[in-house]
C-alpha cells in the first residue's frame, strides 16, 4: 500500500489541501455544521465513459446537454458532490466539507433523514458493473483518513454506500466496489 508515502489531506475551512478545485455553485450552508457520515458514490457520464469533462459541468450546472442524448434526463439538475476521485487517482473537490453539498438526494441513515445534512459525498469516476482502480482506492483511503482526522465525529461504521442511505433508489458504488478492502486499509491507516 502506497499510501504512507503520500501526506493525508489536512482541510482549511473545509477544503482539502493539494487538491484540484472546480467550485459548484450546488451547495448550501448545513443546519449544523456537523459532519458525522461519509457516502460512497459513482458517476460517469455518459454511463461507462470515462475522463470526460461532463461530470465537472453537471456539478458547475452548466452540462452541454447536446453532447449527448442521456444527458437531456439531466437538463436543469442541480446536484453536487464535495470530492469526486478519478480513475488515474485525480483527486477534485466542489463543495467545501463544512458546506452541505447536493448527492445523497431523500436518504436516512440510523433513523435521520437528509443524509446531506451531516455527510460528505465521495464520487468514484466509475460505474456499479466495473472495478475501480488501484488508484482510486489508494485514493480513497487517503482522502478517508483525512477526514477522519477533520471530522472526529467520522468512524469506520459511518462510511456507507449511496445505495445504504437511499435502497431501492440507488445502487452505487456497486457490487463492484471492494468493501472489505478500503475498510481494512482503513484500520491500518488508523493504526499509524
Amino acid at each position: 500500500m502506497l499510501i504512507k508515502a503520500k501526506l493525508i489531506p489536512s482541510f482549511e475551512l473545509g477544503w482539502a489541501e493539494g487538491v484540484k478545485l472546480c467550485v459548484s455553485p450546488h451547495f448550501n450552508s448545513r443546519p449544523d455544521n456537523e459532519v458525522s457520515l461519509l457516502v460512497i458514490h459513482n458517476i460517469s457520464l455518459p454511463a461507462g465513459c470515462f475522463g470526460t469533462p461532463y461530470i465537472d459541468q453537471l456539478f458547475q450546472g452548466c452540462l452541454d446537454i447536446a453532447a449527448d442524448p442521456s444527458f437531456e434526463a439531466l437538463k436543469g439538475l442541480e446536484v453536487s458532490a464535495h470530492f469526486l476521485i478519478r480513475r488515474d487517482g485525480g483527486i477534485i473537490q466542489y463543495v467545501s466539507c463544512d458546506e452541505r453539498a447536493w448527492h445523497a438526494g431523500v436518504s436516512s441513515f440510523q433513523g435521520r433523514q437528509g443524509c446531506n445534512d451531516f455527510a460528505v459525498g465521495i464520487e468514484l469516476e466509475g460505474t456499479d458493473s466495473q472495478d475501480y482502480t488501484e488508484l482510486q482506492y489508494q485514493e480513497l483511503v487517503r482522502l478517508t483518513l483525512g477526514l477522519m482526522t477533520r471530522y472526529p465525529m467520522l468512524n469506520l461504521d459511518a462510511i456507507v454506500g449511496h445505495c445504504d442511505i437511499a435502497p431501492g433508489r440507488k445502487t452505487d458504488p456497486g457490487d463492484c466496489f471492494d468493501w472489505n478492502r478500503y475498510k481494512h486499509e482503513l484500520t491500518l491507516g488508523l493504526s499509524w
